[in-house]
């Protein structure tokens, strides 16, 4: 039953290139794709890949240069060694304050089809700059960010050998980040090894919590093969009586109030706290929310129903979970 789920998957995964391109000609930089992802690519044709554009994402991302205080960069929210995310409930803003979401990581996001919990950005290139513009992320803003790397010979230099002169821009800040962003990939993991025929990749226990996630505990509505993820906006039962009010803030539509977009459970073992405001502790929590049928309120997704599970059957869930963690890029 589990192999028939997945072998049209397998089959054309085992004809995928093996690699990530970007775009043609020697300045393509080509990026190995893990197991498991292989059937999926995000390169825009408007911004290939190259190395010095890469090289110089990478350069921004870990900058402390990018806030406006020098005191933070992205990766001090998007933490390489917690697979890029933070490891709490809502991250901490500048000058202490909170921020209002939890930290989704960034791994795999070169896969994306909607960008924020909210699904606010088109797009990775526009995603990337919001976080310099907010006020609680890094606060700087894109006329204030060229100044700074203007003064900078380095970030000139780079800037030239990524972009064929030396003019900074938002546009080509944003370009490289994101170029950065597509590099960072995690595959690989017990679940993909299994589905290409190492039988003894996944524990018993495992492969009857993955019968269960595609099948009775209906968690493959939503988690969708390669990336677990349907890239859609759902109410689960999380948001009723907050005042976040998810897609309902971008689209005005009264159905999308307390909607979110749907996270990749790729590496969720060691991606927590969970949900889009961090409230779920571990994956246990997650596993007893969806089993309970959410928190009951207006606009609940259909799919969210109170689920008959045994102890036995959750703990082959989270088994199921856990064989979904993969390797870490190297970020060096």
């Amino acid at each position: 039953m589990v192999r028939s789920l997945w072998a049209t998957v397998v089959a054309l995964g085992a004809c995928a290139t093996g690699s990530l391109g970007g775009g043609a000609g020697g300045g393509a930089y080509r990026v190995p794709v893990p197991l498991g992802l292989d059937l999926v690519a995000g390169v825009p044709e408007a911004n290939p890949l190259t190395r010095p554009k890469v090289e110089l994402g990478r350069k921004l991302f870990f900058d402390p240069e990018l806030a406006i205080d020098r005191s933070r960069s992205c990766a001090t929210c998007h933490r390489p060694d917690l697979y890029f995310t933070d490891g709490r409930e809502r991250p901490v803003g500048l000058e202490g304050g909170e921020g209002r979401r939890n930290v989704p990581s960034v791994l795999n996001v070169a896969y994306g089809r909607t960008f924020f919990w909210d699904g606010r950005a088109e797009g990775l290139e526009a995603q990337v700059l919001e976080p310099i513009r907010g006020p609680d992320e890094l606060g700087l803003g894109e006329a204030a960010l060229i100044e700074r790397l203007e003064t900078r010979r380095d970030y000139r230099d780079d800037f030239e050998d990524a972009f064929g002169d030396r003019e900074i821009t938002p546009d080509r800040v944003a370009r490289a980040l994101a170029s950065y962003l597509r590099t960072l990939r995690s595959g690989d993991a017990p679940i993909d090894r299994f589905l290409h025929g190492d039988r003894g990749a996944l524990s018993a226990e495992a492969q009857r919590g993955f019968r269960l996630f595609t099948g009775r505990a209906n968690c493959g509505v939503c988690h969708l093969a390669p990336l677990f993820t349907d890239h859609q906006f759902h109410n689960t039962g999380v948001s009723w009586g907050s005042t976040d009010l998810g897609r309902f803030a971008v689209t005005g539509e009264e159905a999308d109030r307390g909607r979110f977009r749907t996270p990749s459970l790729r590496n969720v073992a060691e991606t927590a706290p969970y949900m889009h405001d961090g409230s779920l502790a571990t994956l246990e929590d997650v596993i007893e929310h969806y089993a309970g049928g959410g928190t009951a309120g207006p606009h609940l997704d259909e799919e969210i129903h109170p689920l008959d599970l045994t102890d036995q059957e959750k703990r082959q869930l989270v088994a199921f979970l856990k064989a979904l963690t993969g390797g870490e890029p190297d970020t060096d």
